[in-house]
């Protein structure tokens, strides 16, 4: 009962950032409109489902009142710790004081956006199990299993996320008992769930990673089999907040800079030599054309999802990765 009690109680943080953030910058985390463990209210509220290195935790994070602070409010076990991480999901760590725009329609963008941050959130498996189940597939189907997995293995977020319908994603240890069988009806193919796996068995290892420089969390995230390139990036954007991390394999990145910035479509050998000149924070690019809405224009049907793989078939909005 006493667990219970301490749960059901908030601990709350008063922060005043330098800058006006918002807490749009938290929708990097969110994985797809249907994420079990991301809640956006019509006033800006966030609430996210997260498992702490203290166990799991509802935040709440509400954007800046009329005095300019941050009010946040946490439930569970990893309260405190999920509390303390606020400055840096909002970007309070991010330095944009050495990114040069080069490029007028950057420039532009940068003058209309001067305060975009690029987040962390410090938790490692909570970017990387998505990012994995998101490879080589329609959103549809990286979304839909998402939410089957969290539902079907999670749990329900402490406190008042309960309440919200808010969940957290499975343990490590869940993961790794998922038989075969099971991720198929995850609509989860064989490869994808052996990188899940494999990442699961190591773990507290790769929660250290985000305690070293991003190049030398991306040879090691890259050493265990299913995780590329594509996936690293995704990783390190979100739980890094590595200025550096481009998402080179995925199906929009290069035709949307190509467009803003060259006037067609690039393809990823082109957009890595023409990011070349803002090494070591080339992913600053991408992000500040997508915080100022620059990408090409969709036009034609969306790609069909895989029929051959049992379980239902979820909704959602993106093409596939490659």
């Amino acid at each position: 009962m006493d667990v219970d009690r301490a749960e059901e109680r908030a601990a709350e943080r008063v922060w005043r950032p330098d800058w006006p953030c918002r807490t749009g910058a938290l929708l990097q985390h969110r994985r797809g409109r249907g994420d079990p463990t991301f809640k956006h209210d019509d006033d800006g509220t966030v609430w996210r489902g997260i498992r702490t290195p203290e166990g799991p935790a509802t935040l709440r994070v509400r954007s800046l009142d009329r005095d300019g602070r941050v009010v946040a409010a946490a439930w569970g076990p990893g309260a405190e710790w999920a509390l303390a991480s606020v400055p840096g999901l909002l970007g309070a760590h991010d330095d944009w004081s050495g990114f040069e725009p080069r490029h007028p329609v950057l420039a532009e963008a940068r003058r209309h956006h001067p305060h975009v941050r690029l987040g962390r959130s410090g938790l490692l498996m909570e970017a990387l199990v998505p990012s994995i189940i998101e490879q080589k597939v329609t959103g549809q189907e990286a979304f839909g299993g998402f939410r089957m997995l969290v539902h079907r293995h999670g749990e329900r977020a402490p406190g008042a996320g309960r309440a919200r319908g808010l969940w957290v994603q499975p343990t490590p240890e869940r993961l790794r008992t998922i038989p075969s069988w099971e991720w198929l009806r995850l609509h989860v193919d064989p490869a994808r769930s052996r990188a899940v796996v494999t990442a699961a068995r190591v773990a507290d290892s790769l929660e250290r990673l985000v305690r070293l420089p991003p190049a030398e969390a991306d040879v090691r995230l890259r050493s265990l089999p299913g995780i590329g390139v594509w996936t690293s990036a995704e990783v390190r954007q979100r739980a890094l907040g590595d200025p550096d991390a481009v998402s080179f394999g995925d199906y929009h990145v290069a035709k949307d800079v190509g467009w803003a910035l060259a006037g067609r479509e690039f393809d990823d050998v082109e957009l890595e030599e023409f990011l070349e000149p803002w090494r070591p924070q080339r992913g600053r690019v991408p992000a500040l054309l997508a915080a100022a809405g620059l990408r090409r224009p969709r036009h034609g049907a969306r790609m069909a999802p895989r029929t051959h793989l049992p379980g239902p078939t979820p909704g959602s909005r993106r093409p596939p990765r490659r």
